[in-house]
Parts: C-alpha cells; sequence; structure tokens
C-alpha cells in the first residue's frame, strides 16, 4: 500500500517497485544522491497543468477579457520565468530584483505589473524604461513620484490603483492584506481624492482598480465581499468623475492544499463564483464589464515543489518526544516558524512501509522553534532515511536565508525522466564573496 499523502505531491509523482518517490518520471531517492540534500525539486508539468487550468477555468466563466498574472513572490528564477511566459501568462512583479529576472528570460514586459507600498525612486525608472505594463499605485508619494518620472520619460504610465477593501480574509494575520488597518493600499475614503490627484496628472493614465485581500484564502466569500466593494466604487467614481474602469485586479491569494485534512476549493469553483460576482454586479449598477486580472502564485507553484532532506541524528525523549534531524529546516523553510505553517511528510524511499511511529521532524538551526513539523506518523527510520515534504513549492525559497552561514539548497526541475539544475547549491565561498575586510587609517 502507498503512502496516502503522495496526493499531495506534484500531478505527475509515483511509486516504484522499490518503494521509491518518483516526480517527473525522476527517482528522487537517485536525485538527492546527484544533488545532495537538501534539494528542491520543481515539476515542470505540474507548473504548467496549473498555468493551463487558471487560464481555461476563468475564460470559461468570464466573457469580457481575462488576464492571469503569476506572482513571482512566491518563487521566481529565469528558467520558471520562462515557462510561465511559455504559457502565455502576465507576470506580477515586486521590485527591481524580481524585473530583472524578468528580463534575463526575455519576459514580454508590457505583461510584467509591479507591486510594491514603498518603490524606490530607481524601481519606478526601471520599471518605464523597461516598458513594465502596469504599475499598481499605493499610496499618495506614488502618484507624485511615478507623475514626476513619468514626464520626465515623456511616457504616461498606465496604473491601477490599489484599493484597500477592508475585507478579512479568514487566514493568518501575517498573510492579511486587505484587513482596513493594512498597510497595502488606499483605503475606501481616500481613494476619492487619490482619483482626483491622478486624473489631474498629465502623465498617468488610470486604467482600473486593483485590490488583494491575503494570502491561503481557503474560502470564496471574502473575494465576493472585496468584489461587491470594488464594484460599488466604480459605480461612485464613473458618476462624479465619470472614470470608466477598464481593468479590475483581483490579486491572489488562492489556497492551496497543504495536508490531508486541509481540503481547497477546486479552481473551477473560484472562477464561477468570482466572474459570476462581478458580471452581475457590474449589470445591477449600469457599469461596463471591465477585463478580470488575477495574480496566482502560491496556487501555481505550490504543488509542484517538493523539497528533500536526509536523516541524520535523532533524540528520543522518553515518554514526550523522538525527534529525528533532518539537514535543512528554518533556513531554507522558514513558514512553519513564521506563522506555524502545517505540512505532510514521507520517507521517499519508504513509500511502502506502514507508518507506526510518531516523531518531529526537527531542522539543523540553532533555534528551538526550528521544527518542520511536530508529532507526524512516519515508517521506521534509519540515519540516511530521505525525507520528502510536498506543497514546498511556494515561499520557502524565497524566504530563505543564509542563517548560522548555512549555503542555501540547490534547485532541480524534473520532466519526462529528466532533471536540469536552474540553481546550483551555494557553497561556502559564496558566504564570503561580498565581505571587505577595512583597515583602520
Amino acid at each position: 500500500m502507498i503512502d496516502e499523502r503522495i496526493a499531495l505531491f506534484p500531478a505527475t509523482s509515483t511509486c516504484d517497485n522499490k518503494g521509491h518517490l518518483l516526480i517527473g518520471g525522476c527517482d528522487v531517492i537517485q536525485l538527492a544522491s546527484v544533488y545532495g540534500t537538501p534539494l528542491y525539486i520543481f515539476d515542470e508539468s505540474t507548473i504548467r497543468q496549473q498555468c493551463q487550468r487558471f487560464m481555461s477555468a476563468f475564460k470559461a466563466q468570464y466573457n469580457h477579457g481575462v488576464v492571469v498574472a503569476y506572482a513571482a513572490k512566491a518563487f521566481i528564477n529565469v528558467a520558471l520565468a520562462g515557462i510561465i511566459a511559455d504559457e502565455g501568462l502576465g507576470l506580477d512583479v515586486v521590485s527591481g530584483g524580481e524585473i530583472t529576472i524578468a528580463q534575463k528570460a526575455n519576459f514580454p514586459m508590457e505583461k510584467v505589473i509591479l507591486h510594491g507600498n514603498n518603490k524606490s525612486l530607481d524601481e519606478i525608472n526601471m520599471a518605464i524604461r523597461s516598458g513594465v505594463g502596469r504599475v499598481v499605485v499605493d499610496n499618495f508619494d506614488e502618484i507624485k513620484l511615478l507623475e514626476r518620472l513619468a514626464a520626465m520619460s515623456g511616457d504616461a504610465a498606465s496604473i491601477l490603483l490599489r484599493v484597500n477593501p477592508g475585507v478579512d480574509p479568514h487566514t493568518h494575520q501575517y498573510l492579511t492584506t486587505g484587513a482596513v488597518t493594512s498597510k497595502f493600499g488606499f483605503p475606501i475614503a481616500q481613494i476619492e481624492e487619490a482619483v482626483k490627484e491622478i486624473l489631474s496628472a498629465s502623465y498617468l493614465n488610470l486604467r482600473g482598480l486593483h485590490f488583494h485581500i491575503g494570502s491561503g484564502i481557503s474560502e470564496v466569500e471574502p473575494y465576493l465581499k472585496a468584489i461587491d466593494i470594488i464594484i460599488e466604487l466604480a459605480a461612485t467614481l464613473r458618476s462624479k468623475y465619470g472614470l470608466k474602469i477598464e481593468e479590475l485586479d483581483i490579486g491572489g491569494g488562492f489556497a492551496v492544499r497543504y495536508t490531508l485534512d486541509q481540503p481547497v476549493p477546486d479552481i473551477n469553483t473560484y472562477a464561477k463564483s468570482i466572474s459570476e460576482r462581478i458580471t452581475t454586479r457590474c449589470k445591477e449598477l449600469g457599469l461596463e464589464t471591465p477585463e478580470l486580472i488575477l495574480e496566482p502564485g502560491r496556487a501555481i507553484i505550490g504543488r509542484a515543489g517538493v523539497a528533500l532532506y536526509t536523516i541524520g541524528m535523532t533524540k528520543e525523549i522518553p515518554p514526550f518526544k523522538r525527534y529525528i534531524f533532518i539537514d535543512g529546516g528554518m533556513g531554507d523553510n522558514i513558514r512553519p516558524a513564521l506563522y506555524s505553517a502545517r505540512y505532510e511528510a514521507v520517507v521517499a524511499n519508504k513509500l511502502q512501509d506502514k507508518s507506526t511511529q510518531k516523531v518531529s521532524i526537527a531542522g539543523r538551526y540553532c533555534e528551538s522553534g526550528d521544527i518542520l513539523i511536530d508529532n507526524i506518523l512516519l515508517p521506521s527510520i534509519n540515519t540516511g532515511d530521505i525525507i520528502a515534504v510536498p506543497a514546498a513549492g511556494a515561499y520557502c525559497l524565497p524566504l530563505s536565508s543564509n542563517y548560522n552561514a548555512v549555503p542555501r539548497p540547490a534547485i532541480v526541475m524534473v520532466s519526462n525522466g529528466k532533471a536540469n539544475l536552474i540553481r546550483r547549491r551555494e557553497i561556502y565561498e559564496d558566504l564570503t564573496a561580498h565581505d571587505e575586510i577595512v583597515n583602520d587609517v
């Protein structure tokens, strides 16, 4: 019998007759031997499948134009940006670094959307020079800065106005971005003042409104509440200022399944409910239905990624705990320590063995909070066994660090039985590459 947790792994995941986990036709035990651990594996087929599912689900339900822009903050590098571009998606970026990665991948810059609550002068200039398609304006200071820089370039900047709808997405407080006190976006009470300032600017072209209420949202209702607020706002802006909202960006935040006991809505459920609500409310208020933009990140890349670790030492604390120690932890996945994220795991070389032992998987870092998974049932454990953690594709690597001066892991992309290294493992020399020794004069 195969461990049922394989359902959380990438779509191509199977088990061979040795009880080894296969992803994209590759034996992960062999990958661990070749590339070492910790190792992050991404399944190209699952990434492409998720891109296509979002595109097809929303286009089937929404007949007024749909743009799916992958949220790069979930994870991005040059190889992944190339796949996203190949699938016809746009790209949501939040920094000059993410713009640079897009450029390195020859991503079509007119399909890039720049976000951020504190964009620097250099980042805005980079966006203007590179031809970024949309800038999402977050505050009054940015309106002034963007107008000045666009005027210097001689070309008007196409913008979306980020609105804070004051909606609780029912997720962790660190993942909430649409609450009244959030640092992101304009509160509803300030929107008219912002619109008046933008309409008086000569080099700003206001195309529409944007909101993003949070991440890991496993209910449809918060989206619908936010849509109601934003569509009513659009009707007010049209009535008072003659403003036509051509584009409506609803952000991302769609949940993924991390554990067996955590069901999440299917993409089609999100698509149907969201599309019907926008269309209905626009019709009721006599508005032209805008083009729809959405920005999934986690929901595209989350399931596609798997983290591999090697088990080192173990520790018994009778009768309370049995720890198994892995060669990674909060340095490559801080999410459990940061906001109590929950994961499942399997022993990748014992998928057919029965899980009979309750253990806690602890990392190698010098923090008591470096516990990847507390109290999980696994088969009998031996030093050298390989632990595989599913749904590790989103936010683990972007939030990784060199804590305790530990190099960050390698990343491979697998497809049709082949593995390609898309980011090499850091080495100790990388840790001092930017250090300088300054002698007193």
